[in-house]
């Protein structure tokens, strides 16, 4: 493909002008507070992947400006493209708009067609996963949204006066910033990271990983490698260990079949996207349980992806019930048959318990989940990752397991994949990101306005700048009067 980079000039000029036609950004609106002697943020945003962008930069188009992004990744490398996605392409059709946030210049296809033509599109089958990265770096470039990378949240207090102390690492030590908002805009790995089973944490790490961690593939050439779970992760693991030159990989999945309909695809609609968040609550779970049970199909791409090759093997109805060291390698336990193998990846999920995040510690214990007083059986079968899910506001917001425990819960907003269950996915995959980003802005945006309702009718009290000069016009109510007389 011939690459046009001036065509990239000709789409931020084209960008730039729908903002202006639109009347954004909106003006800055919101008046300044300071603790101990610093500007407090209006919002930070824990995570700088496309939902805190897409979040970020609704919020700014809407005036609300005084906000930051951290990240602990280097510049260009925030989210999971470049490190635990390991599938060649994405999955969402290229024609998605994702995060452009009702602007037809800040798309996908705009960005592509920039550079390469409407052919080249035509042309493109799914996107690369690497190309998709590219976008998402020239979107923060685009609409100079305030990225702060390589830096690490690592604790988060009620600070008082409605505001939130959120500890901060980097290169040069640690700090102290306040926020009036926060945006756990943590993504995939939602509140609890990975999932792990247990019969592996009594494993040395040595001899296994999850789907989610950073794996040197290069390691496991020449190596016996199974791989626990048959999902899109599952396969893009199996795959890129077979590609890195793995001896075998199996794949040892405790279902008798794999699922063939992504069942979710069937109903999808704006009527799923705008109304599933206001389905009463024993509806949500029964779609989340339905699918969860029906459970999503890997890609065909991917899963041909790990067939093609002759020292792959898929064994079905086969779970795992024990891993046991054994010197240089492990015993891997199962119904049929014990397997000796050099390394485990288990891609076994998310989990959404807290579990092993230290810097939520000081409120996570008094968030309040579906199993408290929301769940019953008659909604469906009680999985932890759903039942342990946060039950939140219409904003994202935490709710407080026990009424006045944690205020501060109120102004911490959960946007990622642990939304899923109260809101719908909005907050997860690239479909509906900009809904569920502008869900997110409307509830923060109200609730600084009213947070600072006496400031603002101080304001209007106080604005005196004339529409009129009182020479526009001539008072005839005194010919009234002599005409009287």
């Amino acid at each position: 493909m011939t690459h046009d980079l001036a065509g990239i000039a000709g789409l931020e000029a084209r960008l730039a002008k729908d903002l202006s036609l639109l009347e954004m950004p909106s003006k800055s609106w919101v008046p300044a507070r300071t603790k101990d002697g610093q500007r407090v943020r209006d919002v930070i945003f824990v995570g700088a992947g496309m939902c805190g962008l897409t979040a970020a930069a609704r919020l700014m188009l809407s005036g609300v400006d005084n906000i930051v992004l951290y990240d602990a990744a280097p510049e260009g490398f925030e989210g999971p493209w470049e490190t635990f996605a390991r599938m060649n392409t994405l999955r969402s059709p290229k024609t998605l708009a994702g995060p452009a946030l009702g602007l037809p210049a800040l798309t996908f296809r705009a960005w592509f067609e920039a550079q390469w033509g409407e052919k080249e599109f035509d042309a493109l089958g799914k996107i690369p996963k690497g190309m998709w990265m590219d976008y998402l770096r020239w979107y923060r470039s685009a609409l100079k949204l305030p990225v702060v990378n390589e830096t690490r949240v690592t604790g988060v207090l009620d600070a008082g006066d409605d505001l939130i102390a959120v500890s901060l690492l980097d290169a040069e030590g640690p700090r102290t910033e306040y926020c009036r908002h926060l945006v756990l805009a943590t993504g995939r790995s939602g509140l609890g990271g990975g999932a792990v089973p247990g019969f592996l944490e009594k494993v040395d790490r040595r001899f296994w990983a999850h789907s989610a961690d950073e794996i040197n593939f290069g390691s496991l050439q020449g190596k016996r490698v199974a791989v626990i779970g048959a999902g899109a992760s599952a396969m893009d693991n199996a795959a890129t260990a077979l590609e890195a030159g793995a001896a075998s990989v199996d794949m040892l999945i405790r279902r008798k079949d794999l699922p063939r309909v992504n069942k979710m695809t069937g109903i999808s609609s704006q009527g799923v996207v705008h109304g599933m968040r206001h389905l009463p609550d024993a509806w949500k779970y029964r779609f989340n349980d339905y699918v969860n049970d029906q459970q999503v199909p890997p890609p065909h791409t991917s899963t041909l992806r790990v067939t093609k090759h002759p020292n792959a093997r898929t064994f079905l109805g086969c779970p795992v019930e024990d891993v046991i060291e054994a010197g240089d390698h492990v015993i891997v336990k199962t119904p049929h048959a014990d397997f000796e193998m050099d390394f485990v990846i288990a891609a076994t999920g998310f989990r959404n318990d807290f579990t092993g995040r230290p810097e939520f510690a000081s409120f996570s214990g008094q968030i309040k989940t579906w199993k408290d007083g929301v769940y019953e059986p008659s909604m469906g079968s009680a999985k932890p990752f759903m039942v342990d899910a946060p039950y939140l506001g219409d904003a994202y917001e935490f709710l407080e397991k026990d009424p006045g425990s944690c205020p501060m819960l109120a102004r911490i907003h959960c946007f990622n994949d642990a939304a899923m269950l109260s809101h719908g996915k909005l907050s997860g995959d690239i479909p509906a990101i900009s809904a569920g980003a502008d869900r997110l802005m409307r509830g923060i945006v109200s609730e600084i306005f009213a947070a600072d309702v006496e400031i603002h009718f101080a304001g209007l009290q106080a604005y005196d700048v004339p529409e009129l000069q009182g020479d526009e016009w001539v008072d005839s109510t005194p010919s009234l009067m002599e005409a009287v007389k």
